[in-house]
């Protein structure tokens, strides 16, 4: 049995849910509305302000979705009340971001500077020049722009320069300096 699956979610007060023929989910809350179309096989139920997913039978597909269907349904009821957000922090000499109307501009190295505008549904915040915050209610979209911006220009090895997450860890290489010579 699925550990996740079981576990109802619950809906707190201010979200509004509403399952469809077809399981449409629509979720309304206070920072905005998500609609997701879920496999026409799992069952999802709404008893007592709880939203439950169960699985029709045993089969191998059943049980990787139902763990996945009651996740997905729980980051929709998480995204309209909190929010998605993904920290960048830009590193290296000259690397830096700036809000320029709706557009992130950021000067990365390049002969050109790199602009990406910012979506209806994703919002880009620059605190200082080396931080950038996208923030959103889809916690798909959220780490998909995340990771597009960070493709811009990823850490290299070798000094870490370039765009990476808050809180990730860089591998670093030694340069050729530690090798002995040979004669």
């Amino acid at each position: 049995m699925s550990r996740i699956g079981i576990k109802p979610i619950s809906v707190p007060a201010g979200v509004d849910v509403k399952i469809a023929d077809g399981n449409v989910i629509s979720v309304k809350g206070p920072k905005g509305t998500l609609e997701k179309t879920f496999h026409k096989d799992m069952i999802i139920k709404m008893e007592n302000n709880e939203i439950v997913v169960s699985r029709p039978s045993e089969d191998k597909m059943h049980k990787s979705l139902h763990g996945l269907t009651r996740t997905l349904i729980a980051n929709m009821i998480e995204g309209v009340t909190n929010g998605y957000s993904k920290t960048l922090i830009i590193e290296g000499i000259g690397y830096r971001a700036a809000k320029q109307g709706k557009d992130l501009v950021m000067n990365l190295g390049f002969s050109h500077q790199v602009v990406v505008p910012e979506t209806e549904t994703i919002k880009i915040e620059v605190p200082n020049a080396n931080t950038v915050v996208v923030s959103g209610v889809d916690k798909q979209e959220v780490g998909q722009f995340a990771c597009e911006i960070r493709e811009k220009r990823p850490p290299e090895p070798y000094k870490g320069k370039g765009i990476r997450y808050d809180g990730e860890h860089i591998i670093r290489k030694e340069g050729k300096a530690g090798k002995g010579s040979k004669k």
